[in-house]
């Protein structure tokens, strides 16, 4: 079968769509981030909407809600097929069916099981015209997260890094504040807003006790899940991370053997206390990317030390890397920015794409993504 045409009015509206549904990234979770434009005959938008925090409602709905009997012959852009099952809400497909719709263009189909096709079928048969794959490359990159968790059984995973031009993180005696500057430091806090979650190990939280917030104006309100990953049990009650766990949402993985121990001892706070296998001296990533992939989480930004680092490296567990670089040097007595990682031959390096370079302040931000073949 012969792809749809589509129109440039076609490309205009779901361009609306992949605008709004990058609004909801790092706040609604364990949904995707859908964006949905609803458009007259006479070519007006008669609603608009996105997922809402928490992942309900969906942008279907808020756009069909605000449409009202407008959106009876409308044309509907949606950047996911709409799903076609009943969770805490009915199916938007239903809603779209009985909203009257003439048309549907989506740019993905789900891979969820619960939808995955179900949702375009059923418009099909109630009679609405179904168009698929308008600007689907565009709308798998911004539900990565979402997608990754479906097809992977795990979160998307950044890793951001921040090192001097010869990759040093920080003084022999451990100083790294700061070694980028404040645009750079202003860019990491965005990167947080759109993040499920942060993840630091435990090393990084005894030197450093960071709050791990969203420190923007206005925007304290998206900070992330804030995950540390204590396989021993060293993080104490009155660091910052758990004292604010009241405020900001805030998990500790640790081994499988120190489940009960760790469960006592912040019994009296928010924590969530996860449980994850071994791999010999340190935490099995894998287990520990399925154990948050299993909790809803989909995007995953982590912050942390070399050691951490360079284990997500090794297990093939970084999706991307946004590596910022000040234009400073430290030389060799300088902290590296990722430890050792045991390789003996070149051909077993990780490699990744270059996917952009901009300038950051005076800084410059490096991105790279994970390069598959």
């Amino acid at each position: 079968m012969a792809p749809p045409a589509f129109s440039e009015d076609d490309r205009h509206f779901m361009r609306v769509a992949l605008s709004l549904s990058k609004r909801g990234l790092g706040n609604v979770w364990p949904n995707p981030s859908v964006g949905c434009v609803l458009v007259s005959p006479e070519g007006v938008i008669v609603g608009r909407g996105n997922t809402r925090p928490g992942g309900r409602p969906h942008a279907e709905r808020v756009a069909l809600d605000i449409a009202g009997k407008q959106a009876r012959g409308a044309t509907a852009y949606v950047t996911l097929e709409p799903c076609s099952h009943f969770g805490k809400s009915p199916p938007c497909a239903a809603g779209l069916i009985e909203a009257g719709v003439a048309r549907v263009v989506s740019a993905l189909t789900d891979p969820d099981d619960r939808v995955s096709g179900r949702g375009h079928k059923m418009l099909s048969d109630a009679g609405i015209k179904v168009d698929v794959g308008l600007f689907s490359d565009e709308a798998r990159k911004i539900n990565e997260g979402f997608l990754s968790r479906i097809e992977k059984g795990r979160p998307f995973v950044t890793l951001k890094l921040a090192s001097t031009m010869d990759a040093r993180s920080a003084t022999k005696s451990g100083e790294s504040q700061w070694i980028t500057g404040s645009a750079a430091r202003e860019e990491g806090h965005l990167l947080r807003a759109s993040h499920d979650a942060i993840l630091v190990g435990a090393k990084t939280v005894l030197a450093d006790d960071p709050t791990l917030t969203c420190r923007l104006p206005g925007r304290g309100h998206h900070s992330p899940v804030r995950v540390i990953l204590d396989r021993l049990g060293d993080v104490s009650p009155s660091a910052k991370l758990i004292l604010s766990a009241d405020d900001f949402p805030t998990w500790l993985v640790t081994a499988d053997s120190k489940l009960t121990e760790l469960s006592e001892k912040f019994e009296k706070t928010s924590v969530k206390v996860i449980a994850a296998r071994c791999a010999g001296d340190h935490l099995d990533l894998h287990d520990v990317m399925q154990k948050l992939g299993d909790a809803g989480l989909t995007r995953v930004l982590v912050e942390t030390g070399g050691n951490l680092a360079a284990g997500l490296l090794n297990t093939q567990l970084v999706d991307r890397i946004i590596h910022f670089v000040a234009p400073s040097v430290l030389g060799a007595e300088g902290k590296a920015m990722i430890a050792e990682l045991g390789i003996e031959k070149l051909s077993d390096m990780p490699r990744f794409t270059r996917t952009s370079v901009r300038s950051v302040g005076e800084d410059i931000a490096v991105t790279y993504d994970f390069k598959t073949e």
